[in-house]
């Protein structure tokens, strides 16, 4: 699907919209008038900030309020790669500081993960396998990184291929690490995305490597994705920028899996 308009695209968000996006993740609408008091600002001043957001599609407009998009439909990479951006690349250096050099790494989909391949420029030894455009894009600028990019069907809006020649490139190798990110993050369900090929193509990554990481920011809890991709369990380590809540905390740490936020 083209993007509708460039202005956007290089549009930084400001704290206040990130802030209204995480609320609006935790809730299944917001009125106007809950993020005027909320903000202690006028419903004018919040329309702006709404407005913008429904624009790029981050958010749509519902009777009085605004809700998150559909289920069954992620927004686009361009418009993702605003979304807490400057989160985004202190999780991938965080995740980039674990990764000892020599080490072959599969790099799943998504925006933080293009992160991660940013972090990892400084490196003069790796192997890396990836169905991500954006980070064998940002590879291409260091020829001691020997990247080598899968084949299978091209998703224009989110940069990445999917498939079973995808499935079938990833299942080919043993990775020492899986980064990979996600559509949302349910407590009880883990990993869930918008659609089954990207669901298919994670779950190889996954099952083909030695340590798996996943990288997701604060906004991915509770997004409408309804494909189950992966437990909690089945990972090894979650790099974040911060948690929703302590309970949270409680049931991820149920699951064994370790914890790393990167929040200030």
């Amino acid at each position: 699907m083209a993007e509708k308009s460039g202005h956007h695209l290089t549009m930084r968000l400001s704290e206040r919209q990130n802030q209204i996006l995480e609320w609006t993740s935790r809730e299944d609408a917001l009125s106007i008038e809950d993020l005027s008091n909320h903000f202690q600002l006028s419903t004018q001043t919040i329309r702006k900030d709404i407005n913008a957001l429904c624009e790029t599609g981050l958010l749509r407009r519902v009777h009085g309020g605004v809700c998150l998009p559909s289920a069954i439909e992620n927004l686009s990479f361009n418009t993702r790669q605003v979304m807490n951006a400057k989160n985004k690349d202190e999780i991938a250096q965080a995740v980039a500081d674990q990764i000892p050099d020599g080490s072959t790494i599969f790099l799943g989909i998504g925006t933080t993960v293009g992160s991660v391949a940013n972090a990892l420029l400084k490196y003069q030894n790796l192997r890396v396998l990836t169905n991500n455009l954006k980070a064998a894009a940002i590879l291409c600028n260091n020829e001691n990184i020997d990247t080598h990019v899968s084949g299978g069907r091209l998703r224009q809006s989110d940069h990445d291929l999917v498939g079973v020649e995808t499935i079938r490139f990833f299942s080919s190798f043993k990775a020492d690490y899986a980064i990979v990110g996600t559509g949302g993050l349910d407590p009880s369900y883990g990993m869930m995305d918008f659609k089954p090929d990207e669901a298919y193509v994670t779950q190889s990554i996954l099952e083909n490597s030695r340590k798996k990481i996943l990288v997701a920011d604060n906004t991915k809890w509770n997004r409408p994705a309804n494909v189950k991709v992966a437990s909690f369990k089945d990972l090894d380590l979650m790099v974040t920028d911060l948690l929703p809540d302590e309970n949270t905390r409680v049931q991820l740490e149920r699951s064994k899996l370790k914890i790393k936020e990167c929040s200030a």
